[in-house]
């Protein structure tokens, strides 16, 4: 005898009959919820064991210190304590008298009490730690990487790029006239996507280039792109038609920041800074907020001039001229001392290799 449901008033065979389970309506939805909320959970119980094994390491980086501060320890202490570690614990990684002198390290950059991690350090895994203190001096540059790390989900491999090319020193100050042509506090937001200079990895400046082909280059690597520009950014289009007038006007690239929901026009010359690139700018940015832009759901669109080079007072005066909301700035493919220092194939397979440990490392400590 074959059996029916019946669903909003039709016959549906039943699971034995199509072989297969029909779930009530809803299930999906809930099923993704229910997922959701694993990964989460997942995600803070690693990190909440992540920042245990921080507060290990920082422990017994300060039980070194100190006892070779005070009473005078060598070298030897620490080669002997790897070895004895590793034979109280043969299945975890991490005791091995480099990383022993890392948990020293640590101590040593961050003094005080075992509450002296910031809880965005203890966030972060061990490789990222080390990075931290093998590439910065100072408790400040430390502590603004790794919290910009932490916000933004940086990979080893990117945090390490952000350091070399010096992403706290160029962020916030390109030069623009927001103050005057936004109102506070969207003039502060508007300011705070913006560098000087950009900086793109993936464009070379070994032979000349033309603008068409930095687009290309630019976006053959959208991501590495999109990374620089900052956090939040979409990409909209590349070199999109605006029809005014019976004249087409080109954009060269227009991006929506999705954090602060508004677009972002992009304007690129491979060539030093002149007055009329603002008023050019100017105009598809105005074409842009009128076209593109939702007023009761967007902020203003806002212009990024970039160049190979500025004469600061030049731009001062140009932008002071524009009713439009822009700011310039220089960029540059990375130089060939800067390109390096960043990984290299080895290097990263090496970092991953490493994480890999650190996160077997996670999962013991949290089992015990």
């Amino acid at each position: 005898m074959n059996r029916h449901m019946s669903v909003a008033g039709m016959d549906i065979p039943d699971e034995e009959e199509k072989g297969v389970v029909l779930m009530p309506s809803g299930y999906a939805s809930w099923l993704e919820d229910v997922k959701g909320r694993v990964r989460t959970t997942q995600f803070r119980a690693a990190r909440a064991a992540n920042s245990e094994v921080i507060r290990l390491y920082w422990s017994i980086g300060h039980d070194i210190l100190e006892r070779q501060e005070k009473l005078g320890w060598g070298a030897q202490v620490v080669k002997r304590l790897a070895e004895d570690l590793h034979t109280e614990f043969p299945d975890q990684q991490g005791w091995s008298p480099r990383n022993l002198q890392y948990m020293r390290a640590l101590a040593e950059a961050w003094k005080g009490d075992p509450e002296f991690v910031p809880q965005v350090v203890a966030q972060m895994p061990g490789g990222h730690v080390r990075l931290l203190l093998d590439r910065l001096s100072t408790l400040e540059d430390r502590e603004w990487y790794a919290q910009q790390a932490v916000t933004d989900g940086w990979s080893r491999a990117v945090l390490a790029y952000q350091i070399d090319t010096k992403l706290k020193d160029r962020i916030n100050v390109a030069q623009s006239n927001f103050a005057v042509t936004l109102d506070s506090p969207d003039s502060e937001l508007a300011q705070e996507m913006m560098k000087d200079p950009y900086v793109f990895e993936h464009v070379a400046l070994t032979t000349p280039l033309v603008e068409h082909d930095v687009e290309e280059a630019l976006m053959d690597r959208l991501q590495d792109t999109l990374m620089e520009l900052g956090r939040g950014m979409t990409f909209v289009g590349r070199q999109v038609r605006f029809t005014v007038d019976g004249v087409d006007r080109w954009v060269d690239l227009i991006f929506f920041n999705v954090e602060q929901l508004r677009y972002v026009v992009v304007e690129l010359k491979v060539q030093d800074f002149e007055p009329d690139f603002v008023g050019q700018l100017g105009t598809y940015v105005a074409i842009v907020d009128d076209v593109l832009r939702r007023p009761a759901i967007h902020a203003p669109t806002v212009g990024l001039l970039l160049c190979t080079g500025k004469r600061e007072s030049t731009v001062r005066y140009a932008l002071a001229s524009s009713a439009a909301p822009i700011a310039v700035a220089r960029w540059q493919g990375l130089p060939e001392d800067a390109r390096a220092v960043l990984p290299q194939a080895e290097e990263l397979e090496a970092i991953v290799q490493e994480e890999l440990a650190h996160q077997a490392a996670l999962r013991e400590a949290g089992a015990e």
